[in-house]
């Protein structure tokens, strides 16, 4: 999965809102919390981490691949 950023970066659990992998901000908050949701090869539990292009996280078999606002999409 492919999410590209409209701004200089995401709040970690904006993105997880906004790819729609949960129904709720809290919800996504919980995941990030409970240690679910790895950046890079780190669990991450700062669920406002600013997320920024070039990252990946993973949360289950779900990998995202974070793309800069300015790269173009091919």
């Amino acid at each position: 999965m492919v999410y590209k950023l409209k701004d200089k970066y995401i709040e970690l659990f904006k993105l997880i809102k906004v790819l729609d992998l949960v129904d709720s901000g809290a919800e996504a908050k919980l995941l990030i919390e409970n240690g679910y949701v790895k950046r890079g090869d780190e669990i991450e539990t700062r669920k406002r981490a600013k997320i920024k292009g070039g990252e990946t996280i993973q949360i289950a078999d779900v990998v995202i691949d974070v793309l800069d606002a300015d790269l173009p999409t091919f």
